[in-house]
């Protein structure tokens, strides 16, 4: 749900959506392959037969992953990693996708995804989901599968390490590849849901994304074999054509076992040789696919329009995809090619900061599309009717670089900038997440790309970039401009006045215009180095069982301190003062609610947020800051040398802020067509829309209308936020790699050395009260403009806050995990109403009283009834008795696991300590947080859906088409 202060989270997936394809094209990309250092490995040495991507480079894999191949070829890597500690990841690829399907088989590699859940010879479909939620691990969360084009994985989070869970989770990844069941009546129930997936993926992204690969890759398979298939296939597929594919590519020659975690690797090893050595192939291998050929291309425009889309130009070159071997010299001209790129991204991110930018977003990339094709990308986002000056503008930039190239001042920068991130890499390497580097080692297999150590990128990269001269990089750049094309996708919520001849001699015209150099930037050195006379604490105390450490400086400013070793080399850093929304009326639009788009992309008074990257440049450093429901919050992220910088840029953004026009006046033109993208999906509509409605129309929950927001003046907010950030004690929590004297001295010299600020403002009178709407006897009725199929039913029952005692909050929340639980097995698996059903339990610590639990589905439009009176079957049934002591642990236990995964990570920590100071009970509602939920009983939940699940209190709300309602 969409509330004002949440406007510039949604400008910014609007530009990212638009830029498609343009995005993450880093200067340090090329050789960020691993995220581990080389460690020593009892592994034997890869083979030159090995099918692993390191036989056929020069680049050495990293020596801490166990690489083997069982004899039915299978293959497997292992990782031993304990970030967090006894804990694995489990990855289960099989090197088959949609491009591998027949033409009557279009949908069926992601639906056998679907089957692999719904038994095996050993497991009964009902069953095989409730077995891992026994053992601690969520449907969803722990336990899932993706489809994509060229493979299909099985992703397993165990909760810990123990034989019982390892066997148990290996068992069932062997039976779902070698012995799936695919009985027909299952096929039949589960057809409803893949169907249900289909229409909640039905959205306007993907229907450009259609157009797109049709424009790419006209001819070619990649066009024709979307994953999610066709639908009449989906609906009358018999039973023999899901056994056909299966048969041909679930086999053990496709497969690579993934795992990561803190477990022996010897033993890790002999279990999967166990679980997976005795499988066997049930037919021949299913063939590789004619993935066609990159035709010859003339330059070409498309004009798709499509309402509730970001309004955007891609420009593609296409080329035949580079198929070679991943090698030290491919990646040192792909990290040359993308120094140039990221030059180019920065010169196009500084020109839409600007004042009256020509565009809204924009970006360059090259890329290989799934074997079938190499693409150099120029993609543009921009406000309806402002087409012309975005093209030319972006075009024009590009041309430039191409044309003149990359000053030595940038590619520095660049570079800087690029060795900092590998060093960060280097210097964190042993304490990585374990599911990130599962994913890595996924994405390396997938990609048929060496898995190296952090220290072995940095090393590849110095050897690239020593001598590496301005020219080289230009040459490198200049041909991602070049080749099949250019092909111009034009993306529009409206029709495009004169048509693809109008887009297409715009294009010529721009090409046309004179470019000239770009000129030097000037030199800038950092200002925020004096606070004032540095402070020392007024007085200091240690924290029993927390391993934190309590500052107060006399000044009033809090410090929170808690040293970790979960991520080395990484600090987390917040710092709150203010009140919020507290301070904001409930009966009307404030300007202060848009404080949020212009506070932290304002930059300081000093810097705009460019300028900031260019003269902290090879630093690592963050600043966001977020207006809450009783506080403005700065947060950060950065390495223990520079925990000073990271310190004076929070003051800065504190004591200065930019609070620039710029990206204000960039959310107002933009606001319209956010509107307008929220209003094509329901799920859309309800973002907009539910938050007002659940807060009884609090103002402050209300999504601003496009006149509210173009009445609004800049000075209007920079009044308001001086105002709220002038007054009130600063509470600073800093959690991770830190020594804490070194922290106490950098806030010190910063924060503390700050005149004293005084006490909070008070609350608004009525700021502190938000109500629950009243129960509704027909669900509220709103409409979106998508297409007649889609549809949303939401229903929620008024609870309690945790503002005193979160006791009652956990055990809320494990009563939704239970409805979760329901919601699945009714909803999803037994009815077929609704692919993603979800539950949630949402309680304020900020309002008193107010919090609510909540259903939500996207269903077609007809069943919305149905879908209310299940819902409504499966709470009656929550009062009337008692879960069963099954149900219990399997909703408790994955809680409880999720809770200790979380504590080994410092992000857990900021939060958990953030008021520490200001509200001391909140340590102990810390510490008795895992005993609470693993108390919570039958009993318990019962008591909770009879006081509050009640069918005489629940609001319900339907979002339907504009289309349907009009029929």
């Amino acid at each position: 749900m969409l509330s004002a202060r949440h406007l510039l989270l949604v400008a910014a997936s609007s530009v990212a959506l638009a830029t498609g394809l343009a995005a993450g094209a880093g200067a340090g990309h090329a050789f960020a392959q691993s995220t581990r250092a080389p460690a020593a490995s009892s592994a034997a040495a890869v083979q030159p037969s090995s099918p692993w991507a390191q036989a056929a480079s020069d680049i050495p894999a990293d020596a801490a992953v166990r690489f083997g191949q069982l004899p039915n070829g299978m293959r497997y890597a292992l990782l031993k990693n304990a970030t967090p500690p006894n804990q694995a990841s489990f990855r289960l690829r099989i090197a088959a996708g949609s491009l591998m399907e027949r033409d009557d088989q279009q949908g069926l590699a992601h639906f056998m995804e679907h089957m692999a859940f719904n038994g095996t010879k050993d497991i009964p479909e009902t069953e095989m989901l409730r077995i891992l939620e026994r053992l601690g691990l969520a449907f969803g969360a722990d336990t899932n599968a993706f489809t994509s084009f060229d493979q299909t994985a099985y992703v397993l989070e165990l909760p810990n390490t123990q034989d019982e869970t390892v066997d148990t989770s290996l068992h069932v990844m062997r039976e779902m590849m070698s012995d799936a069941l695919m009985n027909e009546a299952d096929i039949d129930s589960e057809r409803g849901v893949i169907v249900g997936e289909e229409r909640t993926r039905n959205s306007p992204q993907l229907r450009v994304l259609k157009t797109q690969l049709g424009l790419l890759a006209p001819g070619q398979r990649l066009s024709q074999r979307l994953p999610i298939g066709d639908l009449n296939i989906i609906r009358t597929a018999p039973r023999q054509l899901f056994v056909d594919f299966y048969d041909a590519y679930y086999r053990p020659s496709r497969a690579t076992f993934i795992a990561v975690g803190d477990f022996d690797l010897d033993a890790m090893e002999g279990k999967i040789r166990n679980a997976f050595a005795s499988w066997t192939p049930k037919a021949p291998d299913g063939p590789q696919p004619d993935l066609g050929v990159v035709a010859p291309r003339q330059p070409e425009t498309s004009i798709i329009v499509e309402p509730g889309i970001q309004s955007s130009i891609q420009l593609n070159w296409i080329k035949t995809p580079d198929l070679s071997p991943d090698t030290a010299a491919k990646r040192s001209e792909a990290l040359r090619r993308n120094l140039g790129l990221a030059v180019l991204n920065r010169r196009l991110g500084e020109m839409a900061r600007e004042d009256n930018p020509p565009f809204v977003g924009a970006g360059a990339s090259y890329q290989s599309l799934f074997r079938s094709l190499d693409a150099g990308t120029l993609a543009v986002a921009f406000n309806p009717g402002e087409w012309k000056r975005a093209l030319d503008a972006a075009e024009q930039e590009s041309r430039r670089l191409a044309q003149f190239g990359v000053t030595e001042a940038e590619l520095q920068r660049e570079i800087t900038d690029a060795r900092t991130g590998l060093q960060n890499a280097v210097a964190t390497a042993a304490t990585r997440s374990t599911p990130a580097l599962a994913n890595s080692l996924l994405g390396a297999v997938n990609d048929d790309r060496v898995f190296n150590s952090p220290q072995t990128s940095l090393d590849l990269f110095e050897q690239a970039v020593r001598g590496l001269t301005a020219d080289q990089v230009n040459a490198a750049v200049r041909p991602v401009f070049e080749g099949q094309g250019p092909l111009l996708l034009f993306s529009s919520p409206v029709e495009v006045e004169g048509g693809e001849a109008a887009v297409t001699a715009a294009l010529q015209a721009s090409r046309q215009v004179p470019v000239t150099a770009r000129a030097e930037q000037a030199a800038l050195e950092w200002p925020y180095t004096n606070f004032g006379a540095a402070a020392v604490p007024a007085s200091r105390t240690e924290v029993a069982g927390l391993g934190a450490t309590l500052v107060r400086f006399p000044n009033g400013t809090l410090l929170n301190i808690k040293p970790t070793k979960f991520r080395e080399n990484q600090i987390v850093i917040s710092a709150s003062t203010g009140i919020g929304e507290l301070g904001l009326p409930a009966d009307r639009l404030s300007p202060l609610s848009m404080a949020s788009t212009v506070m932290g992309p304002g930059g300081t008074g000093k810097l705009s947020v460019d300028e900031l990257t260019r003269v902290l440049s090879g630093k690592v450093f963050s600043a966001n800051v977020a207006q809450g429901g009783d506080s403005y919050t700065f947060t950060g992220a950065t390495r223990p040398e520079d925990l000073q910088l990271q310190m004076q840029l929070l003051a800065a953004y504190l004591t200065d802020p930019g609070l620039r026009a710029a990206p204000f006046e960039q959310t107002k033109a933009m606001f319209p067509q956010i509107l307008a993208q929220l209003d094509a999906t329901p799920r859309g509509v309800f973002q907009r829309d539910g938050s007002g409605l659940l807060a009884s129309g609090d103002k402050r929950e209300v999504t601003p209308t496009a006149a509210e927001i173009a009445a609004m003046k800049i000075e209007d907010i920079r009044t308001g936020v001086h105002a709220a950030l002038a007054h009130g004690p600063v509470e600073i929590t800093v959690v991770g790699d830190v020594d804490v004297d070194q922290v106490i001295a950098a806030v010190g010299s910063t924060f503390a050395a700050l005149p004293d600020r005084g006490p909070a403002p008070a609350p608004l009178p009525g700021s502190a009260e938000r109500r629950f709407p009243a129960p509704t006897a027909t669900p509220v009725r709103l409409t979106h403009s998508g297409p007649a199929e889609q549809a949303l039913a939401f229903i929620a029952w008024p609870t309690t806050d945790q503002i005193n005692d979160r006791t009652t909050a956990r055990q809320l929340s494990i009563l939704s995990d239970v409805l979760q639980l329901r919601l699945n097995e009714d909803i999803r698996e037994k009815q077929g109403l609704a692919y993603s059903p979800g539950s949630s339990s949402t309680t304020s610590d900020v309002f008193p009283g107010y919090g609510y639990v909540s259903v939500s589905a996207e269903v077609a439009p007809e069943n919305l009834s149905k879908l209310f009176t299940a819902v409504d079957a499966i709470a009656a049934d929550l009062r009337d008795k008692p879960v069963s002591e099954d149900e219990l642990n399997r909703a408790r236990r994955p809680a409880v696991e999720r809770l200790r995964r979380s504590m080994a990570d410092n992000t857990y920590w900021l939060i958990q300590l953030s008021e520490a100071q200001s509200n001391p009970a909140s340590l102990d509602q810390t510490r008795s947080q895992i005993a609470t939920v693993e108390a919570v009983t039958a009993a318990d939940l019962q008591r909770l859906a009879n006081e509050y699940l009640k069918p005489t209190t629940a609001w319900r709300a339907e979002i339907v088409s504009d289309k349907a309602t009009a029929q």
